[in-house]
């Protein structure tokens, strides 16, 4: 019994998309292949959203799973299983459509409710599955209906409460769902409307004004505010202006306000009743007619000198019979002058300030707008400065200024000169600064300034300043003479010089070996200055260099040099004197003790002549050498060739099988650049021929 699965295929009937309520069919079909004629078992798995929703066992190929009245929650994604023996087969993904939603439901907790207080609503959607969208609606005769959203992603029902306002008096309400299906939206059609009445828990308030709400300053105004209520638990009533709060009661029918009216008081009042949530409000507009107009204060001068008179007048226009009174305004509180239309003093810099005047009709007071006085003592003579205290800028940076006046009523004007050209005007308090990022070698040098203000003495100049400007160290050299090589005891002279320089200029000099070593300091008003070392030894040897600053504060220092104290000529002849005569006698004592003893060892009959003319020859070559001066350094050979070829004449073809021997002597050289002695070994040939005989 072999078999095999073709396809398991899935349909919904009548069609994919299916009318809310009406019934619906997933039919799953396994087509397989059988090599004889025999049953199997089917075993069908049917799910929605990949949640299970069908599962039977048939001998048939076909399953079919009912559903009487499709409603929206039946909308998904569809599957079959098929399942026979050990072989399983699923079938493609089906969407289903379920369109349309059932109507919802509307309940409300009161039928009922006072102003301020809420509506409670619950919608339902019993047959639909979450997520949902549920829109509440409340709806008032001749107005746009209010909504509210809500979102419930687990549950089918959502919950909803309404303020009742003001205003409110029979209201409606309803609801809707919506759900989010193939990236669009599915209403549900509304539920049944609900019908709310509202009663008030008191009336509108009542607010009037007494004598009128059209009065004259000065006269009083009573407002009176009142209510009916149903239970004064809990009642509030209010007076504003302007938001601001002018008076209020607690559970109480009726708020009284009384005042003197001002001209400020014209405006529109508020009367709100609040219980609870429940608020109404009753508006009133009053208006003041002016009984005076503001007082003028006039005086005599606004800017003058200290120990000058001034005169304040204050008056009424078409308005004479006032008490009035004048003040100077300070911050912590209006000092009185006089109970007075007019005032006359003589005044100091300390009266500077604003002043007023108040006149009073009726209890009423009004001031008038203030005037500002200021009296000016006269500036002092400016001093002007440089910021860093000394008298002298560095050529190539800014030079700062200030100039200040001891006294002196501000603001003060500040004007700054170079030479006779305007350069800055400042106003300040007491001082200002001026910054000159122009300064020159050769440029003008003088500054001054002048300090002015309000007062009739005029301007005031400060002396002179004159500025020293210098120039910062350029390009430091040193040279020494003699330059380079220097004999041990003579005198050498450092010169160390500058390009460029204010003076006076400090000049330093340096040897540098292992370490830095101060030779020389000076100061000079020149751009060089020398220095003589009187005796020069070995220890002095070293590289040498020079630093030069003056008042710039900035050091510039030479290329080194190199100083190299050699041996003086006297003291290289003294030690060729004791190193040559030596090793000279040294080499014939040496070749006497080497001819004796081989003369001693050969017999009598050896032939020293030969010996005797190479040694004296040698000799003589030696002692020449050392008075030259000079002497022999190295290998080579000290031979006589005249004394060869007289050996050879006289003896003839004998002295061709003669015997050459050879001794080594050792020379002490001497180094031309060191005092120490270097030893070497140095050979030295002599011939010795031995004669016949």
């Amino acid at each position: 019994q072999v078999f095999t699965f073709n396809a398991v295929e899935i349909q919904v009937q009548p069609s994919v998309k299916v009318k809310n309520g009406d019934p619906m069919s997933i039919v799953c079909h396994a087509d397989i292949s059988k090599s004889t004629d025999f049953q199997l078992k089917h075993n069908f798995t049917i799910f929605k959203d990949r949640k299970l929703v069908f599962m039977t066992v048939s001998d048939k190929e076909d399953a079919r799973y009912e559903v009487s009245a499709a409603r929206s929650s039946d909308t998904g994604y569809y599957e079959c299983i098929v399942e026979v023996g050990r072989k399983m087969k699923t079938s493609d993904s089906l969407h289903v459509w379920v369109k349309g939603m059932t109507k919802p439901i509307l309940t409300a907790e009161k039928k009922e409710v006072l102003e301020g207080e809420v509506v409670k609503l619950r919608c339902d959607l019993p047959e639909e599955a979450p997520p949902l969208y549920f829109v509440f609606q409340k709806i008032k005769m001749n107005s746009t209906p209010q909504q509210k959203h809500v979102l419930e992603s687990h549950r089918n029902f959502s919950e909803m409460e309404f303020a009742v306002e003001e205003g409110d008096n029979i209201l409606q309400f309803d609801c809707f769902g919506k759900r989010y299906v193939k990236l669009e939206f599915e209403s549900s059609e509304h539920s049944n409307k609900t019908l709310v009445t509202v009663r008030e828990p008191f009336i509108k308030p009542t607010l009037t004004a007494r004598p009128s709400n059209n009065i004259t300053e000065g006269d009083r105004i009573q407002f009176e505010c009142s209510t009916v209520v149903a239970r004064m638990h809990d009642i509030e009533i209010i007076l504003q202006k302007n938001k601001t709060i002018l008076n209020s009661v607690r559970e109480e029918k009726t708020l009284k306000y009384s005042t003197v009216a001002a001209l400020e008081d014209s405006g529109e009042y508020l009367c709100k009743v609040e219980q609870g949530r429940a608020s109404k409000t009753t508006k009133l507009n009053v208006h003041v007619s002016e009984l005076f107009p503001k007082p003028i204060l006039v005086a005599s001068m606004t800017k003058l000198d200290e120990n000058k008179e001034l005169t304040l007048s204050c008056s009424i226009t078409g308005f004479r019979k006032a008490n009035f009174s004048i003040l100077r305004k300070n911050s912590n509180g209006d000092i009185w002058l006089k109970n007075s239309r007019n005032v006359t003093m003589r005044v100091n810099v300390n009266d500077t300030g604003s002043y007023v005047c108040k006149a009073e009709v009726k209890g009423i007071v009004k001031e008038s707008k203030p005037v500002r006085i200021n009296v000016y003592a006269p500036v002092s003579k400016p001093t002007l400065s440089v910021a860093s205290g000394l008298p002298e800028v560095v050529l190539g940076k800014p030079l700062r200024l200030i100039c200040r006046s001891a006294t002196g009523t501000p603001p003060i004007t500040f004007t700054f000169y170079k030479g006779n050209e305007v350069n800055k005007t400042v106003i300040n308090d007491t001082y200002a600064t001026f910054l000159d990022e122009n300064i020159r070698q050769n440029g003008k040098r003088g500054y001054k300034c002048d300090a002015r203000n309000n007062h009739s003495s005029g301007v005031k100049t400060s002396n002179i300043l004159n500025i020293t400007v210098i120039v910062p160290i350029r390009m430091a050299s040193l040279n020494s003479t003699p330059y380079g090589e220097v004999e041990d005891g003579s005198e050498t002279a450092f010169d160390c010089s500058v390009n460029e320089g204010s003076w006076p200029i400090l000049f330093r000099i340096f040897r540098k070996t292992d370490r830095e070593v101060l030779l020389f300091e000076k100061r000079e008003h020149a751009n060089r200055v020398r220095w003589r070392k009187a005796a020069m030894s070995r220890q002095d040897t070293g590289s040498y260099y020079c630093i030069a600053s003056n008042q710039a504060n900035v050091e510039v220092k030479s290329h080194p040099i190199t100083i190299n104290v050699i041996l003086a000529s006297w003291q290289k002849g003294v030690i060729a004197a004791f190193v040559l005569i030596p090793i000279a006698g040294a080499v014939i004592l040496t070749l006497w003790w080497f001819l004796w003893k081989k003369k001693k060892a050969k017999g009598p009959s050896m032939e020293m002549s030969g010996s005797a003319l190479t040694t004296n020859s040698t000799s003589e070559k030696l002692a020449r050498q050392h008075n030259d001066g000079d002497y022999y350094s190295g290998s080579g050979y000290i031979e006589d060739s005249e004394n060869h070829m007289k050996t050879d004449e006289s003896k003839g073809p004998d002295l061709e099988s003669a015997e050459v021997e050879y001794t080594e002597v050792e020379v002490s050289t001497l180094d031309p650049h060191r005092a120490p002695v270097q030893k070497g070994t140095e050979t030295v040939y002599s011939e010795i021929r031995k004669a016949n005989n």
